[in-house]
């Protein structure tokens, strides 16, 4: 079945842990066999060719680039300019990925059509995957008229924080609200018609932006505070207003996200019982809470700073979410239902925000 992933982060993968996704992910693993400078080396699951072969057509793939303060225990760039550059680097890799066939760029509804018809048509081996651009975390975006910038580079989705507190708004693990610069780039995310990412926005920053926000908006990559008790996750009052809000959650693969009581470097996903069935759990409750399958989807987040030994056991490579259809099927998911799930729920929410 068709796959639409949310939330990943290749260029990322490939300008800051210098893997060639061109490579299989094989290959990539052997080449890190004995680098101890990341957790997850070795431990990949994405490269394009396992992309292809789990039929994952499009996804969301992402520019990412944190400015930190001098006083900030967290990694990231000294200064905004210095995050800016970074993210235009990674914008690089992107388009010499394009060059050279592996991936191509979706910016609008024409262009989604045309790659669908085109992956679901064509008898090459090697067909491009599509790719949106998506930044995560604003911090990159040094003064609000870079915003258009960056959407005329085709930027079509942007979460205005990640982990601690950021220029526009307060992500995951800190406490604050967006003020007045996140206002500011909330007006200006609506007037382009770029997409809200609130995954990452910390409790209050995401109500505020709620009350001050009225266009397009999704959680890429986030999961269920009622299965996993942590600010990362969305309490069931978050993800009721996103329904209200016609928006689509992905589920991610981070397996802290997925089970309580992971303690990163010492749980295991085989001694925790990660699985994929636990994937379905977070998707079956967010189907409970809207009474049908029409707000959730995949953004897996997969090699995001993390590998095979902070992802569900059965997988091995990204190409295994064709294991997904199985089991929501099990479940009792009809057809139509896997296929909301798997891609349906994203295509058709960019289709109407793209009218």
């Amino acid at each position: 079945m068709f796959i639409f992933d949310a939330h990943l982060d290749l260029a990322m993968n490939a300008m800051e842990w210098n893997r060639d996704l061109s490579w299989a992910v094989k290959d990539i693993r052997a080449k890190e066999e004995g680098m101890t400078d990341k957790p997850d080396r070795g431990k990949n699951t994405v490269s394009f060719d396992e992309m292809r072969k789990g039929n994952i057509g499009i996804c969301m793939a992402t520019q990412i680039a944190r400015f930190v303060k001098r006083d900030s225990q967290l990694p990231g760039w000294n200064s905004p300019h210095q995050a800016w550059a970074q993210t235009q680097g990674q914008l690089a890799w992107y388009r010499a990925m394009e060059a050279i066939g592996e991936m191509t760029q979706i910016t609008n509804k024409e262009e989604l059509n045309r790659h669908l018809d085109f992956w679901n048509s064509s008898t090459k081996n090697k067909k491009p995957i599509g790719y949106i651009l998506s930044l995560e975390g604003a911090d990159s975006i040094v003064t609000i008229d870079q915003l258009e910038k960056s959407h005329d580079q085709g930027l079509r989705a942007i979460g205005p924080a990640h982990y601690g507190p950021g220029t526009y708004a307060h992500g995951t693990n800190s406490i604050g609200g967006i003020g007045y610069k996140g206002k500011e780039l909330l007006k200006e995310i609506a007037r382009l018609n770029i997409i809200l990412d609130t995954t990452h926005l910390c409790d209050e920053s995401f109500w505020e932006t709620m009350k001050a926000y009225q266009g397009p908006l999704w959680a890429s990559h986030n999961n269920c505070r009622a299965l996993v008790n942590h600010n990362r996750q969305f309490s069931d009052e978050q993800i009721i207003e996103l329904i209200k809000r016609d928006a689509v959650i992905g589920i991610a693969l981070d397996a802290w996200m997925m089970v309580p009581n992971w303690v990163r470097g010492k749980s295991t996903p085989e001694a925790m019982g990660v699985t994929l069935e636990i994937m379905v759990d977070h998707i079956d409750h967010i189907c409970q809470l809207a009474g049908n399958t029409l707000h959730v989807g995949i953004g897996t987040d997969l090699d995001g700073g993390f590998g095979k030994e902070q992802s569900p056991a059965d997988i091995d490579t990204i190409a295994d979410l064709q294991k997904l259809p199985d089991l929501l099927h099990k479940r009792g998911y009809n057809n139509e239902d896997i296929e909301n799930i798997m891609h349906a729920n994203f295509i058709r929410f960019l289709r109407n925000t793209w009218s």
